[in-house]
């Protein structure tokens, strides 16, 4: 085929039929709805703030069903604490015995001290004459005449068994054994031996130990061991106030001791196994995250602590919203008093301080003990309530130019009801502006959720929000410390914000492209 006939044929009309097919079908139609959204995809930061606010929503409410841990189950770790244990003393006032059958009371014991301080050997009392006989350091008999009345002495014996009494023979004799360094000893009968650190045994074994050091135990019940009172005394001489002593079924205790010089004696305390709080843990496998001050599990409560403040921003946009569509929808299509009544009651609402009202309803709701979950309904009706306004003038100031169109002349001619007009006509096309409203009121509002859950008058425990998840940051030891307790749920709260606002501004956009730079 030659050139001529090729470019004949190119111009019959099948094929300029056939290339006019082909170019309508290039042709394609968008809805609105299509148009907005194929903008909106074109806006990369507002993609970006999708894939966040994505992320956050699977992160807060797919994770708190998938996660083992509830938002308020404690987990506990077993810690060595040191708890009151026993006191020890050094005894340096006289303690008596009176004889066996004789009467060595306070008035003789008395009078007993004043001669011992005189540096006397005789004292007189009602003109009687009493002999003081010392029998060593510290160690005094009171006789009157033959007999021995009592005995005054600052060593004191212990036996090991706590119920037995060692007669006033057996006293003074090892007593007077143990001051003068005496190898043995006898009383009532039998023959004992006393070593040179106080130990008393028989021939039936270990009666109990002599010691100038007192140590009772401050636990009802519990017997502290000769060996464990040995070794206190040893360290109060030694000055050591630390140290491990193993029991009788073989576990090794850690003790403290602390010299308290108003009362005189020193405090011991015993490092007890205890199970508390598992607080401020670090990150592990167990905790990805760690955990907090009451030992619950961190991105458990951040998974949550989303889920409240989420949650909490949408419904209180939604009210808002609510009120601001009908009360901006009347004041804008009526006008005249009703305009100006509504636009004076939004004047009121502008006039509120918000920020102190809602510290002293916070405030208020604390005192009167509001149940948490209650708190949270009270919350969100207070925001709500009070973020009304600028919805309110947003929708007032779209349908006064809206009323005026044509469409809406037709609708008066049609004879639609008022409520038709408003709601059906009107309200839709002030929808586009809305959205982008409420898209960027919903970061605003999670940030003074936080806000108040952070200075503890928002959410309150054990329910958690990324607010009062940040408190305590109000100790300066956990915020140096422990970037694991506030840092992720900062970066959660700024992201899931950012995410707001890059939504709405690419919703902005995509709806009124003039407006886009």
């Amino acid at each position: 085929m030659s050139e001529k006939e090729i470019n004949t044929a190119a111009a019959s009309p099948e094929t300029e039929e056939q290339f006019s097919l082909n170019d309508d079908r290039r042709v394609k139609s968008l809805s609105p709805g299509a148009l907005v959204a194929k903008r909106f995809f074109r806006n990369r930061l507002a993609v970006v703030g999708l894939v966040i606010l994505a992320f956050m929503f699977i992160f807060s409410f797919v994770g708190g069903w998938v996660i083992p841990y509830g938002q308020d189950e404690v987990f506990y770790t077993e810690e060595i604490q040191m708890k009151e244990f026993a006191g020890a003393a050094e005894n340096s006032e006289f303690r008596y015995i009176s004889a066996e059958g004789q009467d060595f009371g306070a008035v003789l014991q008395a009078q007993f001290t004043l001669a011992q301080n005189k540096g006397a050997d005789s004292f007189k009392y009602k003109d009687a004459k009493y002999i003081v006989d010392e029998l060593g350091t510290d160690l005094y008999t009171v006789s009157q005449g033959n007999t021995v009345l009592g005995l005054a002495y600052k060593d004191i014996i212990f036996p090991h068994d706590a119920n037995a009494k060692p007669s006033f023979e057996f006293s003074v004799n090892a007593l007077e054994a143990y001051v003068n360094s005496e190898k043995s000893f006898t009383a009532d009968g039998n023959k004992f031996s006393i070593d040179e650190d106080g130990t008393i045994s028989s021939a039936e074994g270990e009666f109990g130990y002599i010691s100038r050091v007192i140590v009772q135990s401050k636990i009802p019940g519990t017997n502290i061991s000769r060996e464990l009172k040995e070794l206190v005394t040893e360290n109060i001489e030694a000055g050591i106030s630390e140290f491990t002593f193993v029991d009788a079924s073989g576990t090794e205790r850690e003790y403290e001791m602390q010299y308290l010089p108003a009362d005189k004696i020193w405090s011991i305390k015993e490092g007890t196994p205890t199970y508390v709080f598992d607080k401020y843990s670090n990150p592990s496998e167990e905790h990805l995250l760690g955990t907090d001050k009451n030992g619950m599990d961190m991105l458990t409560r951040l998974m949550y602590g989303g889920r409240v403040s989420l949650v909490i921003g949408f419904i209180v946009v939604f009210i808002s919203a609510f009120i601001g569509v009908v009360l901006g929808g009347l004041s804008g299509y009526f006008g005249k008093w009703v305009d100006q009544l509504i636009m004076r009651i939004v004047d009121i609402f502008y006039c509120i301080p918000s920020t102190p009202l809602l510290i002293i309803l916070g405030a208020a709701m604390d005192g009167m003990r509001v149940d948490p979950r209650i708190r949270m309904l009270y919350l969100m009706l207070i925001l709500g309530f009070l973020g009304w306004p600028g919805i309110a003038r947003l929708v007032r100031g779209q349908i006064l130019s809206l009323r005026e169109q044509e469409f809406m002349t037709a609708t008066e001619s049609s004879g639609l009801r008022v409520s038709r007009r408003i709601f059906k006509h009107l309200i839709p096309n002030v929808i586009p502006q809305l959205i982008v409203t409420c898209t960027m009121s919903l970061g605003s509002t999670i940030i003074t959720e936080s806000t108040l859950s952070f200075l503890g008058l928002g959410v309150k425990f054990p329910f958690a929000s990324w607010g009062n998840i940040m408190n305590d940051v109000n100790n300066v030891y956990v915020l140096t410390h422990y970037w694991f307790i506030w840092i992720p749920a900062g970066i959660l709260l700024v992201l899931s914000v950012l995410g707001f606002n890059f939504v709405g501004d690419g919703l902005r956009d995509a709806f009124d492209p003039k407006m886009k730079r």
